[in-house]
């Protein structure tokens, strides 16, 4: 197997838009690619940038209905005729000359790195472009089209794997994707994200594990608003950690919307980069541990287009091309100028959030003790208690 990994860029990925003012600006797919680009990332001999094949309708049509499919080319062909019944044309999913076209290109993409990844052409591939997490079998929803990483999986499933996890860190319940494997005990999907209560899509609870035929096989977290950097790295190191362990898949397909992050408009929990960034190295040790190294990192939500997004996902990039950017290390004053000239706007000065000088992020391990004082612990002990034992691991210990 190569070391070498993957990483899905092309311009056009930014036809994959909605409209001037909707939260999902094709610009910050640019400006991470821009980022990834002023740090070197493209250029190192183990990276290759690909532009994969937009995919066909029967690759599409693995996890969605063909009527729908048709439903969104006649969308992309007219968009003031779309139809609403299945997601599109509405306020979170406008219709656009093109659609179909730009939606299939970022599942092609999925497709394409999961296939790589699968028959070990390289270890680790990256398609921040994708994780249109909220896409259903018959519908559009949550600012997604097609699901590109249920297309992934399914791909592999149908090629040989047995055990295939997904793991969804966006701050929205992954939703699509649980819905789609929700009887299939091939793939454990598991999802941290702010609760239902106040966020989209309202689902997404502990008590969520399953359908009858695979019972445990969804795992769900569900924060209070305002879980921070050390609440939230311990939440996922006592509930995701030790259930992929559990579970020894073949390859690891994880999400990484940004928006999680304190400054994001569209949610309420308060992450840092820095936090994130611990969350994609946790993830990707697991694949290293676990599956040989076998690991698809997808994008996702994330809609503090300057700030956030582009130096999120360029960590992401550089982790699995195991050239790490360091949280201290300035933002190349390049792309700094380069935002200023284009969107107006001032950049952070460093690839972190927090102050070096204080040290990493310290969060309390599971096994230190359960406060049930804490919102956020008695969120954890909600899916230890319903997910654990479907496992083999013990709600207290493990």
């Amino acid at each position: 197997m190569s070391n070498g990994v993957r990483v899905v860029w092309d311009e056009s990925f930014t036809a994959y838009n909605f409209g001037e003012g909707h939260p999902m600006a094709p610009a910050r797919l640019d400006l991470t690619a821009r980022l990834c680009d002023a740090f070197g990332l493209f250029a190192l001999e183990d990276v290759e940038v690909v532009n994969p094949q937009i995919a066909t309708d029967e690759e599409l049509a693995t996890v969605h209905d063909p009527a729908y499919i048709a439903a969104v080319r006649h969308a992309s062909e007219d968009p003031a005729t779309a139809d609403q019944r299945r997601g599109l044309g509405t306020e979170d999913d406008p219709a656009f000359e093109g659609i179909h076209d730009a939606s299939a290109r970022i599942a092609g993409g999925t497709l394409q790195m999961c296939k790589d990844v699968w028959h070990g052409e390289v270890r680790h591939a990256v398609n921040f472009c994708g994780g249109m997490h909220h896409a259903m079998k018959d519908r559009a929803a949550g600012f997604c089209i097609y699901n590109d990483a249920a297309i992934g999986i399914q791909w592999m499933l149908d090629n040989g794997a047995e055990r295939v996890v997904y793991v969804d860190v966006d701050v929205h319940h992954g939703d699509g994707v649980e819905s789609l494997f929700w009887d299939d005990p091939r793939v454990l999907t598991i999802s941290i994200h702010e609760n239902g209560r106040v966020l989209f899509p309202g689902t997404g609870w502990p008590g969520e594990v399953g359908g009858d035929q695979a019972v445990g096989s969804a795992v769900n977290v569900a924060l209070p608003p305002g879980t921070g950097d050390s609440q939230w790295l311990r939440a996922i190191h006592a509930t995701v950690v030790p259930i992929v362990r559990a579970f020894r898949p073949q390859v690891i397909v994880s999400q990484h919307g940004a928006d999680t992050h304190a400054q994001d408009p569209l949610a309420h929990l308060v992450v840092s980069v820095d936090a994130q960034r611990h969350a994609m190295e946790t993830i990707h040790q697991l694949a290293h541990d676990l599956c040989d190294g076998k690991w698809v990192a997808l994008g996702g939500g994330g809609y503090e287009l300057v700030d956030v997004v582009p130096r999120s996902w360029t960590h992401l990039t550089a982790i699995a091309a195991h050239h790490p950017i360091k949280l201290a290390e300035a933002v190349p004053e390049g792309w700094r100028q380069h935002v200023r000239d284009a969107l107006g706007r001032d950049t952070p000065p460093t690839m972190g959030d927090l102050d070096p000088s204080r040290g990493p992020i310290w969060f309390q391990p599971w096994d230190m003790g359960f406060n049930p004082e804490s919102e956020v612990d008695r969120a954890v002990m909600a899916t230890r208690e319903a997910s654990f034992a479907h496992h083999g691991l013990d709600i207290w210990f493990d």
